[in-house]
């Protein structure tokens, strides 16, 4: 790890405007730093805005709810707002970590959480244009087997690793961010940009700004669902992921929301999908319409091409769970089997 300034705010107003990195739970931050991936000249400490309450409350904000920035993950998961109205974000919250990283992860870090593509966090690979510009993508001819089927370049093909974005984006989440020139707010949905020809330009956060809300709409239903695909049952990041909303009457689909993880570079929502479950009967044969429809337009690479059908299975499945056609086992609840 190389030197750096350090320095404490107390406040929100004595952070913005600081150069180099906010540190927050440092569960993503410290290890870039440590693998000399992450080189800040100053940190700016934020954790006192977490202990004094000033970002990490959880209120009722008209029919959503305003999430502070620094409140951890294990905080969000168990609140009864989240639980209630939210299931699919507190799902994939529980799904993200172990418990002591969600006990100390905020959840504005969660959601500026870099990539876990080996070729980004190792400095024997020279090729990565997220690290050094025009290097190149190491992944594209070597291992990428984990690597994005969606949302990719030339330039860049790794994922995004977060999973509470996932659902988070399925919901409808802005960001609130403060920085010397005010408040704005951003879609986080927008905010996350795609790789294009700038890979190493992740996010639409400027200099000195700092993530101080997460903000979720009214739900369309609260029977939201997060399923996750995984090498193994635990502390792994998706093989492929959806987050899945819907709003049912008399057996057709009224409202629909579908994102999906594991496979994009940024958090995936699929207004493809969307529109397809939109008037139509939930049934199976609509959400295999649906799956068709979100992977239309992947591009897999021969050690990846699994997430395609996989995939697919995922987005089925998260449908049928959220229609209420299957349990969490996929055990048939009205004559359908996952």
């Amino acid at each position: 790890m190389r030197p750096f300034e350090y320095a404490r705010a107390q406040s929100v107003d004595g952070a913005v405007g600081q150069p180099g990195k906010f540190l927050a739970g440092g569960t993503t931050l410290l290890d870039l730093m440590k693998l000399d991936v992450e080189r800040p000249a100053h940190l700016t400490d934020i954790t006192p805005l977490r202990e004094n309450g000033e970002l990490s409350q959880i209120v009722e904000d008209g029919d959503g709810v305003r999430i502070g920035a620094l409140t951890s993950m294990s905080q969000t998961a168990e609140h009864p707002l989240i639980a209630t109205r939210y299931p699919a974000l507190r799902a994939a919250l529980l799904a993200g970590a172990s418990q002591q990283i969600r006990n100390m992860a905020s959840m504005g870090g969660n959601v500026m959480q870099r990539t876990r593509c080996p070729y980004f966090r190792d400095l024997a690979f020279k090729e990565c244009n997220k690290r050094e510009p025009g290097s190149g993508c190491g992944a594209r001819e070597g291992f990428h087997r984990k690597m994005a089927i969606l949302g990719g370049s030339e330039g860049c093909i790794a994922t995004h690793a977060s999973d509470a974005s996932v659902a988070l984006v399925a919901y409808g989440a802005a960001l609130t961010l403060c920085g010397p020139d005010g408040e704005r707010t951003v879609k986080l949905e927008e905010f996350n940009l795609l790789p294009g020809d700038t890979p190493n330009i992740e996010h639409d956060l400027k200099e000195g700004e700092l993530i101080v809300a997460l903000t979720l709409p009214a739900p369309i239903a609260e029977n939201g669902v997060y399923l996750k695909v995984r090498d193994r049952e635990s502390y792994e990041f998706a093989l492929s992921s959806c987050a899945a909303v819907l709003d049912v009457q008399d057996g057709k689909v009224k409202a629909a929301r579908v994102a999906l993880g594991g496979v994009g570079t940024k958090p995936w929502r699929s207004p493809e999908a969307e529109a397809t479950l939109i008037g139509q009967p939930a049934t199976r044969e609509t959400f295999e319409t649906a799956a068709r429809a979100a992977l239309q337009h992947a591009h897999p690479l021969p050690q990846n091409a699994f997430k395609v059908p996989l995939t697919a299975r995922v987005i089925v499945r998260a449908l049928m769970q959220a229609a209420g056609l299957v349990d969490e086992a996929g055990n048939s609840i009205q004559g359908e089997q996952a």
